[in-house]
């Protein structure tokens, strides 16, 4: 079984939406806590720690084989937490991809708690690959309101406004698993990344007990 850790309730049918058409016969369990976003944007991701791990060890009592989550803003936290079963962040594989793409990345987020942990990951998957970037970062105004009260609609619009006003860049990062539905309403020639769809892929190998492929979790040879 494969925990989801989740902050906004939204996410729940996206992610079931996703295991459907990819993985049929995966078995989630979602956990959604809001008040984890709320206190990290408050006080800094570090502060909910303590309960990000109540939540994982939740989770690995409940048959957990791995926890993805969905969160950018806490999943920095999440993964460096002492856990039972691996952990991983959603967004990882998505900045593996725009380091891939080229060294212009351009990050867009709905809240401004998202761009340092987002740039920070970035720049560790560049490092990784022996890569040097440059990340801008833009915050899309209203969005977050938007996706707060229910219109999710809205909040891709404002989005999909934002990433075609961005040209001089060799990738689009949307820092939000939020901001996924934004991709099909575009129209640049830039590459869009949002997280969702990889980033469930991956934990899904991990949760079918497979070796990773990314990340900190991946097994040393010898």
């Amino acid at each position: 079984m494969l925990a989801l850790l989740h902050t906004s309730p939204l996410h729940v049918p996206v992610f079931d939406a996703l295991r459907d058409e990819h993985h049929p016969g995966l078995e989630l369990r979602h956990f959604v806590d809001e008040e984890l976003l709320t206190r990290a944007r408050r006080e800094g991701p570090e502060a909910v720690a303590d309960e990000l791990r109540a939540v994982l060890d939740t989770a690995v009592g409940e048959g957990a084989s791995a926890v993805l989550c969905t969160c950018s803003t806490i999943g920095g936290v999440a993964e460096a937490a002492a856990a039972a079963v691996p952990v991983l962040r959603s967004d990882r594989p998505m900045a593996a991809a725009a380091v891939a793409a080229g060294p212009r990345i351009v990050v867009l987020a709905t809240v401004e708690s998202t761009f340092g942990p987002t740039t920070s990951l970035i720049q560790e998957e560049a490092r990784r690959a022996g890569r040097a970037v440059r990340v801008r970062t833009r915050l899309v105004e209203g969005a977050w309101e938007r996706f707060g009260s229910g219109d999710t609609d809205g909040c891709a619009r404002l989005v999909a406004a934002a990433i075609d006003t961005v040209t001089d860049a060799d990738a689009i990062v949307l820092a939000q698993g939020s901001m996924a539905p934004a991709e099909h309403l575009t129209s640049t020639t830039v590459p869009v990344l949002s997280s969702p769809r990889p980033g469930l892929a991956a934990a899904a190998r991990i949760g079918k007990r497979q070796a990773p492929t990314w990340g900190p979790h991946r097994p040393t040879s010898g």
